[in-house]
């Protein structure tokens, strides 16, 4: 596995009360852990190195100090659009890399469509062609489902769905 892609993978990241709060990317994490922030609770079998040190990729951290988190938003984002899409287009149900994905707002911004949660989705190029500037009904297309904003449920399924292929995550989630 390259050096790029091994620091993208996703970690989990624990609060201090072992309670799951966030994905991160593991070049994330190793810095919370090298700062002192975190402390890693379970490993990959893969080695990062640096000039100086050689230490295990973590795949769980737990953050040393408590941190309250408020009722979370998400801030309106591609990536979270596609996060909460699944990277899977809303018209077609393909999943895909973001790279190629589009956003696609249901009632067009030309109509006065507004760029929210509630109406934008992930979607293929191939799908948003043939949608156009049209509505999903007028395309004869229809959504896979309704959009709706991010939440802490959403936020928690996607931990969890991530986790399905991580092992090591399974005790954290509560599955």
């Amino acid at each position: 596995m390259a050096v790029a892609t091994k620091l993208q993978r996703p970690v989990l990241v624990l609060n201090a009360s072992y309670e799951p709060i966030n994905v991160c990317a593991a070049r994330r994490a190793l810095v919370l852990v090298l700062k002192g922030v975190a402390a890693t609770e379970e490993t990959t079998s893969q080695p990062v190195h640096s000039a100086r040190r050689c230490m295990q990729m973590p795949s769980v951290i737990r953050l040393l100090e408590y941190r309250r988190i408020p009722h979370q938003t998400r801030a309106l984002s591609r990536k979270n659009i596609l996060m909460r899409d699944r990277y899977t287009c809303q018209y077609c149900h393909k999943s895909m890399p973001s790279a190629e994905m589009t956003l696609d707002h249901v009632i067009p911004r030309s109509r006065a469509g507004e760029s929210a949660w509630e109406n934008l989705v992930a979607c293929c190029h191939q799908c948003n062609n043939r949608k156009g500037n049209r509505t999903p009904e007028e395309a004869g297309m229809k959504l896979a489902r309704a959009p709706r904003p991010f939440s802490l449920h959403t936020s928690r399924h996607l931990m969890r769905l991530l986790g399905k292929s991580d092992e090591q995550w399974r005790k954290y989630l509560f599955f």
